[in-house]
């Protein structure tokens, strides 16, 4: 008779997750290391993985990364859900190949850059960009004006944004390195990296993986981390895993071996960049953010920031201010103070990360007002009788002549 598959609280996935995550007690690791143990670090503003390297391990120093960076060891391209990611190089030439076709579909699928191309030849241009791309690493803008006078018939910005999307691309230094500006710059993989005859990823071996840094979990998780449809590897892999399921009944599989804490293990207060991997990895969120938290409050535009993580939920945001006379860590508590208990925890994480942040300067962390509208008030019997309001509205039209990049990229954020 099949065992009935034990049911996992909130706070039991939540604890498993921070385990895998190096959020329960920091760790003597690498800065390589640790990025493949994660599969990767969200990386649209280049200097976010720092802050989160800096949660995680031990020691960790800027220049760690930052050499990584220099010596192409560590490299920024788009994966998981067309958007940027930090990987080893290892990792780039093998999970590059699997979700180089999530990009090419949302390029064709997703935006109007595409659709100016369906009628060319697509070979052709990729030659020119690998062309052109493998010379030296170049702007999109300029990649639009070397690509305009050969294909005078097409869209030069379309043109630009097929090469990005449709051949395998990396950003290049010096953005990436810590506090490095300069353009964004794009180059191919092999010119970057050097040509190398690496095997792409098996996507069972990437299910395995992201269990290990995100499990307990579904299919549907993992979609919503990467993008993918697993489930037929999922399926493939279920004798190798053990099965729970969450309070609300949804099956999650799991490597049998990995950490699953006792779900009232104490942490400590974490704070994590913006748009951490963390808050991105599943399906249902609820496991990390309370219900119906949306990842718009952490939207930085550029500016760093990101989430307070207290009893191992998020329960605020962080954002450094700047004056003459110091730099300012101000916490933004979600829809309730911060408790008295938990402010001095808070406080000397706030000055730990400022001194990373900022070495050398006078220090202050500050706790501003609460931002109303985290979570949702509970339904009330006359709300719940209200008709429900159908789809939000679609993004605006973009302006003439400036089409919207592909779904799910990261091509109009200037912080790239």
């Amino acid at each position: 008779m099949p065992r009935t598959p034990e049911v996992l609280s909130r706070r039991a996935l939540n604890r498993a997750l921070l385990a895998r995550q190096m959020l329960i007690r920091p760790v003597k690791l690498s800065a390589g290391a640790a990025i493949e143990r994660l599969v990767g670090m969200q990386a649209q503003a280049p200097n976010l993985p720092y802050v989160g390297l800096w949660a995680r391990l031990q020691g960790f120093r800027h220049e760690e990364l930052s050499e990584l960076m220099r010596s192409r060891r560590a490299v920024r391209t788009s994966l998981m859900r067309n958007t940027i990611h930090l990987v080893t190089t290892e990792d780039a030439r093998r999970l590059k190949p699997i979700f180089q076709p999530l990009h090419e579909r949302g390029f064709f699928r997703g935006s109007p850059w595409g659709r100016d191309l369906k009628t060319m030849n697509p070979d052709k241009l990729l030659e020119a960009g690998r062309e052109i791309m493998g010379e030296r690493p170049r702007t999109i803008a300029e990649l639009a004006r070397l690509l305009a006078p050969r294909f005078p018939d097409n869209h030069a910005q379309s043109l630009a944004y097929g090469v990005r999307y449709l051949l395998p691309m990396v950003f290049a230094t010096p953005r990436g390195i810590w506090q490095a500006g300069g353009p964004v710059g794009l180059t191919t993989v092999d010119a970057w990296l050097g040509s190398s005859a690496v095997s792409a990823i098996a996507p069972e071996e990437l299910v395995l993986r992201y269990l290990a840094a995100f499990g307990p979990a579904s299919a549907a998780d993992m979609r919503a981390w990467s993008g993918l449809a697993m489930r037929p590897s999922f399926e493939k892999l279920r004798s190798r895993l053990v099965t729970f399921r969450d309070e609300h009944g949804i099956e999650l599989l799991d490597l049998p071996r990995s950490p699953r804490p006792a779900a009232d293990t104490a942490v400590p207060v974490r704070f994590l960049p913006d748009y951490d991997n963390i808050l991105l990895a599943h399906a249902d969120r609820t496991r990390i953010m309370a219900s119906g938290q949306h990842l718009g409050l952490f939207s930085s535009n550029g500016i760093m920031k990101g989430s307070v993580l207290v009893d191992g939920f998020v329960r605020a945001g962080w954002k450094p201010i700047k004056d003459k006379s110091k730099t300012a860590l101000v916490i933004t508590p979600f829809d309730e103070p911060i408790r008295r208990q938990d402010r001095a925890p808070v406080t000397a994480e706030g000055l730990r990360l400022l001194a990373f942040l900022a070495p050398g300067e006078n220090h202050a962390v500050e706790f501003g007002e609460v931002k109303g509208g985290a979570t949702p008030p509970p339904a009330t019997a006359a709300s719940a009788a209200l008709p429900h309001p159908g789809p939000r509205p679609g993004p605006r039209p973009a302006p003439p002549g400036r089409p919207r990049p592909p779904s799910g990229s990261t091509a109009s954020r200037r912080r790239a």
